[in-house]
């Protein structure tokens, strides 16, 4: 017994001493008592030293305060002493949590900034952590001391999945919980960029809990609304390996058994990356740079396909029961929203896998090959008549508006515009009730409408997709949203890509009425024909103007001049407008360009047969 060697008490005689060098001894002795479980020693410790003989040695271990050469000579060991007592302190969270240790976060983050080995880099962290987590103040401290440079420096260097890491994750879940993301991003934009890029590899090359813990930071941060700045950051940067790593950890987890929490965030994470990287990050190197194990290209594509359909296919069942089948008095508001949201992750990934199938069908070479893309179309069929059904069932319930059913309209509007021969019969039967779908803030259908534009561009270039939109309705919310479109346009031709899509529209639909044989209501098309000709007087580019005069030139076959001017929808100044737009239209034939030569044709011929009907644009036209 008597060889035991120095007690806790002997130990704590020293720490009260008079002299500092009682103290020091008694400290040093006091690392092989404040173990990690032993809470009651820690304490007896801590209450026994004190807080100033502790502050005092760690300014001194950081050259503060002290010009002694015997202290200077002790500096690193005083540092490293301190630093160590301190982090043992803090793993009792009533010392943890006093104001002495938070007002310490400066001095250990300042601590950092200096060229320091492992173990200290580690007990540093590791005090930051605990006093962050247990102070109420403490994030706030940590990153107004500048916490993000810190991590952005620091990280980089640290070991893959070390406990150093961790903790410098865990500092970083801790200040974006209890820190808004907005400020921080804007505040520290290019740090957090950089500490992305670290998680990205330890997303990429862990296979452990933490792995997960990186997951869970990425995809709060990459998906975040105050992320824009971040995606320009990596976007603009040379070296893509970060995105490498992140498809290298998405395939790992979505290929494996995780929760599906996890398969979740794995999902929003892949979303937020192609928000940055575009659609081809898919289908880019899936093994990662520290190794050699080669992955077909195409699996994260296949991998991302599957993982959405499933989610959407689960969460379209459960808004319908939510929606049609539960109770209402005990429907979860919350809830709803949150698969909600959900599904938009899930929706917005199939539609980036739709334009990634568009851009590689278009290409030269085998990027996915046959069989896969084999594979994906059957997936697309699938989920979209899963998404078909889900409106049906709204449509059967009376429902026409929410969020949910304008994200269906979109994602099959999408789908259908590269294979409008898809689901016909389905589309024959929804596609009077998707124009009519709205947003849960919306008071029109415009939306819809100018997701489903491309689609019905395509669809009427047959008789049968003509016949279709005549005989459904579909036409006149066609008509609705061109004049909306043409309205809110000001007459500029930038951005107008859905003027031309449902001025396309149109324009095939007029082309075949005859042969539809399907009537259509001339009171639309007498509106659009008089929003039409005043809008086309202010755009400059032929293109506009020849489709724009085409379209109404194929109006004017139905009517007359005498029934345009007793319509309330059609003005004075509009018939003016139509007349300076036929004629300029007629004084481009046999000058126009080969782009336009179609529309001034349907002008020419369309003046031929009504022209009669029509004296002042007769007159206007020619020069009388």
């Amino acid at each position: 017994m008597e060889n035991q060697g120095p007690s806790l008490d002997d130990c704590l005689k020293l720490l009260k001493g008079e002299r500092d060098e009682q103290r020091l001894a008694g400290l040093l002795l006091a690392t092989k008592f404040c173990k990690n479980d032993d809470v009651d020693s820690i304490l007896r410790v801590y209450n026994a030293l004190g807080n100033t003989f502790l502050d005092r040695l760690l300014r001194t271990g950081m050259g503060k305060g002290s010009t002694s050469k015997s202290r200077q000579d002790n500096q690193d060991a005083y540092l490293q002493l301190s630093v160590t007592i301190l982090a043992a302190f803090c793993r009792v969270s009533n010392i943890a949590s006093s104001d002495d240790m938070v007002k310490k976060i400066p001095l250990i983050l300042e601590v950092l900034s200096k060229e320091l080995g492992a173990s200290l880099v580690e007990e540093c962290f590791e005090f930051l952590y605990l006093v962050s987590a247990a102070h109420t103040d403490g994030s706030r401290i940590f990153y107004e001391s500048g916490g993000m440079t810190v991590l952005a420096s620091q990280m980089p260097n640290l070991p893959d999945g070390s406990h150093t890491m961790e903790l410098a994750m865990k500092l970083l879940q801790l200040t974006t919980s209890k820190l808004s993301l907005d400020t921080i991003t804007k505040e520290y934009c290019s740090e957090l960029s950089s500490v992305v890029i670290v998680l990205a590899k330890q997303f990429a090359l862990l296979h452990n809990a933490l792995k997960f813990e990186a997951l869970h930071l990425l995809s709060m941060i990459l998906s975040s609304i105050y992320a824009a700045p971040v995606h320009e950051t990596l976007r603009a940067m040379s070296n893509l390996t970060w995105s490498t790593y992140l498809r290298v950890g998405v395939v790992a987890v979505l290929q494996n058994r995780v929760a599906p929490d996890q398969r979740l965030e794995a999902l929003i994470l892949a979303e937020s990356v192609m928000c940055i990287a575009g659609e081809r990050w898919l289908i880019g190197q899936t093994n990662s740079p520290d190794t050699q194990d080669p992955i077909p290209a195409d699996r994260c594509t296949l991998l991302v396909l599957e993982s959405s359909r499933v989610e959407i296919a689960v969460l379209l069942n459960d808004l319908a029961y939510l929606k049609y089948e539960k109770i209402k008095d005990s429907l979860d508001a919350e809830s709803v929203l949150l698969k909600q949201r959900n599904l938009g992750i899930a929706f917005s990934l199939v539609e980036k896998t739709i334009k990634l199938i568009s851009s590689v069908a278009e290409d030269e070479g085998n990027i996915i090959s046959d069989m896969m893309f084999t594979k994906i179309i059957t997936g697309l069929n699938e989920t979209v008549g899963l998404i078909l059904e889900y409106l049906r069932d709204a449509k059967d319930h009376g429902q026409h508006k929410g969020n949910d059913l304008l994200a269906s309209v979109r994602i099959v509007g999408s789908y259908l515009a590269e294979t409008p021969g898809a689901c016909n019969d389905k589309l024959k039967e929804l596609l009077g009730y998707m124009v009519l779908v709205e947003g849960e803030d919306e008071h029109s259908s415009f939306s819809s409408v100018c997701f489903l534009l491309p689609m019905l561009c395509q669809i009427t270039m047959e008789i049968d997709g003509c016949r279709l939109l005549a005989s459904s309705g579909a036409y006149k919310a066609v008509v609705e949203c061109l004049i909306r479109l043409v309205e809110e346009d000001g007459g500029t031709v930038e951005e107008n890509g859905p003027i031309f899509l449902a001025c396309d529209t149109i324009l095939n639909l007029l082309l075949k009425r005859e042969e539809i044989g399907v009537h259509m209501d001339d009171s639309y098309y007498i509106r659009l024909l008089g929003v039409l000709s005043s809008w086309a007087e202010d755009v400059v580019d032929l293109s506009s103007t020849m489709m724009a005069a085409s379209i109404c030139s194929l109006i004017l076959d139905s009517t007359s001049e005498a029934v345009l001017e007793c319509h309330p929808s059609f003005k004075v100044n509009n018939l003016t407008s139509l007349c300076h737009l036929i004629r300029k239209s007629m004084t481009s034939y046999g000058k126009d360009s080969e782009a336009e030569a179609d529309l001034v044709q349907i002008v020419v011929s369309g003046y031929s047969r009504w022209a009669d009907r029509y004296p002042r644009v007769k007159a206007a036209v020619e020069g009388r």
